[in-house]
């Protein structure tokens, strides 16, 4: 895992720098919120709260992604960053259901609230969560940072629209407009937290990685020369940009090295088409028909391959 030490140690930094951001941002909108009775920046205080959470648990998945693999665990940690964001997306749609009850109330029992300090600590929140959501945003590729990226941009537009709510508030003196746009808060806090939710899940249920199409993979590895079936195929996620398959292929009967040139063209493919770099591919001869490899005692026409980056072992 070597490899990704540099990227994983900016990581590391990024969200350092990004939890202190945000605690200092929580502590300040929750006592102002309070100050200005100002349910829209309460909630806010609660949104950046589930994103502190949010950092913190990534941050902790990036440490364990970056552990080597070991005898217990075989794939490393690589599953860590998908948990901490799936365990974020619920955190996130427990809190959109809390502010959007609490915002109902409101709405039927309307509290005066202070607009000027409303506006002011929202436009020290939009600073803020821009500048995380900036510095996220170059590692957005991982889910996990995608879950922490999502909180941050969405933070940066809802406390905009607050500083828009305030402004409303000042002007029109309407004061239903706070709880109107926590509602919005919720619902856009929901709407990002299910697709992270849906894509976590996929991941941990060993789902077909949401942008690869299992016939088109089976497609490229029966195009091989000398391959001629495919079968038991599947492809999972180990994390979120790790992809793994397992495969049945079956070919003609021939001397181990064909086998092993054949073995080293569907890893190339797989690797340069899918970006698939840990493979486990059992061939099967001609003669063979059943699905689970030769019910016959082993011979030498039965060569089970497997491979780890494209390299056949």
């Amino acid at each position: 895992m070597h490899m990704v030490a540099t990227p994983n140690r900016r990581m590391q930094q990024v969200l350092k720098v990004s939890m202190v951001l945000t605690f200092a941002y929580v502590l300040a909108t929750f006592l102002f919120g309070l100050k200005a009775h100002s349910l829209a920046l309460i909630s806010e205080a609660g949104h950046n709260l589930s994103d502190l959470l949010a950092i913190v648990l990534s941050y902790v998945a990036v440490y364990f992604q970056s552990r080597p693999a070991t005898d217990t665990k075989t794939f490393g940690y690589q599953r860590a960053g998908v948990l901490a964001a799936f365990v974020n997306a619920v955190t996130l749609v427990v809190l959109s259901i809390w502010i959007f009850i609490t915002a109902v109330e409101r709405l039927y029992a309307p509290v005066v609230v202070e607009p000027k300090l409303m506006m002011q600590v929202a436009a020290g929140g939009v600073v803020m969560n821009g500048t995380v959501a900036a510095l996220l945003w170059r590692f957005s590729k991982d889910v996990n940072i995608r879950s922490v990226f999502l909180h941050m941009l969405g933070d940066t537009l809802s406390t905009a629209a607050v500083i828009a709510g305030g402004a409303a508030i000042l002007f029109t003196h309407i004061i239903w407009v706070d709880p109107v746009l926590s509602l919005l808060i919720a619902l856009m806090i929901l709407w990002s937290s299910l697709g992270i939710l849906r894509e976590t899940l996929n991941i941990l249920l060993e789902g077909t990685p949401r942008n690869l199409q299992l016939n088109s993979i089976r497609e490229a590895m029966a195009t091989v020369p000398g391959v001629l079936d495919v079968h038991d195929l599947h492809v999972w996620s180990l994390g979120s940009n790790s992809h793994a398959l397992a495969s049945h292929v079956k070919v003609h009967e021939m001397p181990a090295s064909e086998c092993a040139s054949i073995l080293s063209a569907i890893n190339c493919r797989l690797h340069d088409l899918f970006h698939i770099t840990h493979t486990t591919i059992q061939f099967e001869t001609s003669g063979c028909e059943t699905t689970h490899g030769c019910s016959s005692p082993p011979e030498p026409e039965a060569v089970g391959t497997h491979s780890h980056h494209g390299h056949a072992h």
